[in-house]
């Protein structure tokens, strides 16, 4: 690591990242009642909790740095700036969401913001994110690719062989290990031999550093500080960012494994109320102007939601439209699937 502190954040930034953490939250919020009422289908994944790492993160780095994320990621979208509408649509499987209503929650994608998706296998944009940093070398840009993948996705091999290829390669990656303690409802003790991630990456010669992941600002920090090494000395980075999620692994799950002292003792350092202190504290931000912002975010949530609810359905004869190469053909006959 540098001896360099990273710049501070700017007045502008906090008001910012506390606006984007405060989006995250109430559109995360305004989703699990879509999916209650039936509105959105398949699996819902919720980040609520983990709003410090996705935004510390996103605000680290530079727009055309290219991003991917595991399948819990509508924040990152939001956090890149991704049209809230087109993300409602898209869990709602409606023809304006992001990727056409076909991808759903687990497969956000928005290329034009350097968001390169979310995935349903674990571990599996991790190689994406390395091709994605191999590609900036070979054109000779100084983009930084970044991973976001749980200590679940840490146990996958691929992930290993990815430290190994970055750190022969030099290439420049940030591999950014969100903890949040359990993969499913397994405690990480269980899954295991340790509960630090980080070392694993500096058997490759990969800087590796632990930060608080509930601390905005502490993870803003570690991120610039590893985009930074990846950028200027064109040497991969990775930091363990611990954290915890408030929701069970998805909606379907009644999260009865985890102790309720437990979560509790989390809440009472969430990450906005922590934040928000500081931003009164230190008298960037007044209870009325937050109250105002508040208000503001409920309006965008609101009218993401009304846009999702009003949007049509994908037609049935296209559904298939950008998922098979072939066209889809109702006579399995004629079928490229049957013909494979």
């Amino acid at each position: 690591m540098s001896n360099s502190p990273p710049p501070a954040p700017t007045t502008d930034d906090m008001r910012g990242m506390f606006r984007t953490m405060t989006l995250i939250r109430r559109f995360e919020e305004r989703a699990s009642e879509e999916y209650m009422a039936g509105r959105i289908g398949g699996f819902l994944h919720l980040a609520i909790g983990e709003e410090a790492a996705v935004v510390g993160t996103v605000s680290a780095l530079r727009p055309d740095d290219p991003l991917t994320s595991t399948y819990r990621e509508h924040g990152q979208a939001l956090a890149r700036g991704s049209d809230p509408r087109r993300i409602m649509a898209e869990l709602l499987g409606r023809a304006t969401g992001l990727c056409g209503g076909r991808g759903g929650s687990m497969h956000l994608m928005d290329r034009e913001r350097s968001f390169y998706g979310g995935y349903g296998i674990v571990g599996g944009a991790v190689p994406l994110a390395l091709g994605l940093a191999w590609a900036a070398r070979y054109r000779g840009g100084d983009q930084v690719a970044v991973t976001m993948f749980g200590e679940g996705a840490a146990n996958q091999g691929v992930v290993s062989e990815c430290f190994n290829m970055a750190g022969l390669w030099d290439l420049p990656i940030v591999f950014l290990i969100l903890n949040n303690q359990y993969g499913m409802g397994t405690p990480v003790e269980r899954a295991a031999p340790t509960e630090d991630f980080y070392p694993r990456a500096t058997a490759y010669d990969i800087h590796s550093w632990k930060v608080d992941g509930m601390d905005v600002l502490a993870v803003r920090a570690a991120v610039a500080e590893a985009a930074r090494l990846a950028r200027d000395e064109r040497r991969p980075a990775c930091v363990e960012l611990l954290a915890y999620r408030y929701r069970g692994h998805s909606m379907s799950d009644p999260d009865t494994v985890r102790a309720a002292d437990e979560k509790e003792r989390w809440q009472a350092r969430d990450p906005l109320m922590t934040f928000e202190r500081v931003l009164l504290g230190e008298g960037i931000m007044d209870a009325g102007t937050i109250a105002e912002m508040r208000a503001e975010v409920d309006g965008v949530v609101d009218d993401a939601t009304a846009f999702a609810r009003e949007s049509p359905e994908v037609p049935v004869d296209q559904l298939a439209q950008n998922v098979y190469a072939s066209p889809w053909n109702d006579d399995a006959r004629g079928s490229a699937l049957v013909r494979a």
